[in-house]
Formats: C-alpha cells, sequence, structure tokens
C-alpha cells in the first residue's frame, strides 16, 4: 500500500451528552505522545481519572504485556506489530465498528490490513519514517537514505540513527534496491555490508535526538516527520527529508487489553479519540496525520501546510505502510540488527 491510499484528512466536533462513568483508566504509549489537554478533556467529559504510562520501543511494550501484572487497560500499538498483539492474544476485541465516533474514520482506514474490520482497534495517528537534516551545514539532497547510510562528508560523525530495526532495515533494504520482508540472501548482504560501513560515520543510535538536532551537536538523525516537525520549529535550518529510494509510513492505532480492569472506561476513550475536535488535539500535540474526516476545521494553520505532512508529490509513490513480516524473514532481520547495534 502506497501514500495513494493515505490521505491527511481531519475533522472535529465535540461529543453531544457524553455519558459519565467513575473510576479510572491506565494508558501505556509512547512517550511524548499524548496530548494533555485531551486527558483533561476527557476526565471532565467521563469523570474518569487518568494515568499515562511511557514506553520507548514496541519491543518493550509487548514484553511488559506479555509478563502480566501491569495493570494497564489501553496500549497504542504500531501496524507493523498488531498482528502479534492480536494473535497472541492481548487484545480485547471491541468492535470499535459499533461506536458512535466511528463514523467519523476516513473509509480508507476503516479496515486496515494490520486489522481487518477493525475488531480491535481505533485510529491514533500515522506518519512517516526519513531523515532531517540541517542545511546550514550540508545543501545537497536530503530526500535519500544516503544521509545516513553513505553520509556526505559535511555530515559524517555527527549522525544519529534511531534503534528501530523495522524502521532501519526498511529504508537500507529499500536503499540498495530490494523489497520489504525480502528474504533474497543477496539483497540481505548488501544491506548488512552498508549498514556497518555506514555505522562508522554515526555518532549516536538513540531515539532522544531532538535537543542535539536544535542545538546541532547533530547534523542529521533519521526520524519520524512529527518529531522532525517539532525539531524545525525550534531551528528553522532543520528540514525533513523523504527517501526517493524507499520509506515506511506507519500507524499507530488504540487498543483495549485483554485483561484491562477498566474495560468500559477504555471503550469510552477509544470513542473520545475519533471525534473530530479530540483527533485535532492529538495531531496538534504530536504533529502527525489522523485518519478522523473533519479534524481539519480544528487544526492550527501551520500543520495544514507542513511539509513534515504533506508530501511532495514526487516522492509519494516512495511510501510505503510498513506490516510485520514472516516469522522466519523477522528473525533474519533480527539477527542482522543485532549485529549492527554490537
Amino acid at each position: 500500500m502506497t501514500l495513494k491510499d493515505w490521505l491527511l484528512t481531519a475533522g472535529l466536533a465535540v461529543l453531544a451528552g457524553p455519558a459519565l462513568a467513575d473510576g479510572e483508566l491506565h494508558i501505556y504509549t509512547w512517550g511524548n505522545y499524548t496530548n494533555p489537554t485531551l486527558i483533561d478533556r476527557f476526565e471532565e467529559a467521563h469523570g474518569v481519572r487518568v494515568t499515562i504510562t511511557d514506553y520507548d520501543s514496541s519491543d518493550t511494550a509487548i514484553a511488559r504485556i506479555r509478563q502480566g501484572g501491569h495493570g494497564f487497560d489501553i496500549v497504542v500499538p504500531a501496524a507493523v506489530v498488531t498482528p502479534v498483539w492480536i494473535e497472541e492474544g492481548l487484545l480485547l476485541e471491541t468492535n470499535p465498528a459499533e461506536m458512535e465516533n466511528f463514523i467519523h474514520v476516513d473509509e480508507r482506514f476503516r479496515s486496515p490490513s494490520f486489522d481487518p474490520e477493525r475488531r480491535y482497534t481505533v485510529p491514533w495517528l500515522w506518519g512517516s519514517t526519513g531523515v532531517t537534516v540541517n542545511t546550514s551545514a550540508y545543501d545537497g539532497d536530503i530526500n535519500t537514505s544516503a544521509i545516513f547510510l553513505d553520509p556526505p562528508s559535511e555530515l559524517r560523525g555527527r549522525v544519529n540513527v534511531v534503534p528501530e530495526l523495522a524502521d532501519i532495515l526498511f529504508l537500507a533494504i529499500r536503499y540498495v534496491g530490494g523489497d520489504w520482508c525480502t528474504d533474497d540472501r543477496d539483497v540481505l548482504r548488501a544491506t548488512h555490508q552498508a549498514l556497518l560501513a555506514a555505522k562508522e560515520h554515526w555518532i549516536s543510535i538513540d531515539y532522544g535526538s531532538l535537543d542535539s538536532m536544535v542545538g546541532e551537536d547533530l547534523l542529521a538523525t533519521v526520524t519520524w516527520n512529527g518529531a522532525a516537525l517539532r525539531m524545525r520549529a525550534a531551528n528553522p535550518d532543520l528540514h525533513y527529508g523523504y527517501p526517493r529510494e524507499g520509506y515506511p509510513l506507519w500507524m499507530d492505532s488504540v487498543a483495549v487489553l485483554a485483561d484491562a480492569s477498566n474495560v468500559d472506561n477504555a471503550r469510552l476513550f477509544m470513542n473520545f479519540v475519533m471525534d473530530p475536535e479530540n483527533a485535532a488535539l492529538i495531531t496538534a500535540f504530536a504533529g502527525y496525520a489522523n485518519s478522523i474526516t473533519g479534524s481539519e476545521a480544528y487544526l492550527p494553520e501551520e500543520l495544514l501546510n507542513a511539509p513534515e505532512i504533506i508530501i511532495p508529490d514526487d516522492l509519494v509513490e516512495a511510501g510505503e505502510l510498513m506490516l510485520i513480516c514472516d516469522p522466519a524473514v523477522m528473525d533474519l532481520y533480527a539477527r542482522m540488527w543485532m549485529e549492527v547495534m554490537q
């Protein structure tokens, strides 16, 4: 699936006559990803006290839930791993299509391949993985994965890479001419060699690159488009590139955990985030696109035209929704990634 199937739409309307519920709701989600105003509105509308606990990777999240005894009600899994959550019985079948606000979900997002017919999840945000470059240090083409796989001399030694197996391997495999989920040994050998050769030019493999990019300790980083938008807001020399060799699109969704203690409140939250006005709050905070029609009416003007969200026409086709590969292929990728990370 290419970005042609993934259009930024939005719209917002407040919940009419909200149902009130007592108690608590415990959300387990990515760090710095939830608008406090959204939570305040939900608490006020439904009389529910919300707590949020952060995680920094999909592996961290699923490992903690597998252990049990976590006390969480809601999780926000990425599309690439959502089938694993479902197959392992970690999510509750909530049938969001029966919820009042499901009518606001854009038709393109109503039955995604990672959760057909939306039996378990509702949309949160979606976006892309690319590169951010300090264009005061480098004025060449930034729409390429060469920024981190064969860095120009101006950037070498000041490049960061996020420690995300799927995102980095997707970019690297496409850079050497392969397709995501390939098990072609020649492609994988070329990918492995490209990563090992590039690593000597990286200064870090870290999530927290925003401050270092803004302060210009780093000159380039692999990152997500919403983070790139926040970087540019703090330093106008920082620009986001969409690798023309191919880049992944991703989507995060809200799901209720199978062992949740506050299921009714979790369902209320799922319905709440599909309201257009609330979806706009989510986008405005994180800087990523949502899939709720009508939310654009509530978005800040700068987000409607942000280059980190509106992909250039000539780079649209290079985007592809990243889904999980067969277990045998993912095992190959994991072993390759472990060697790169050593």
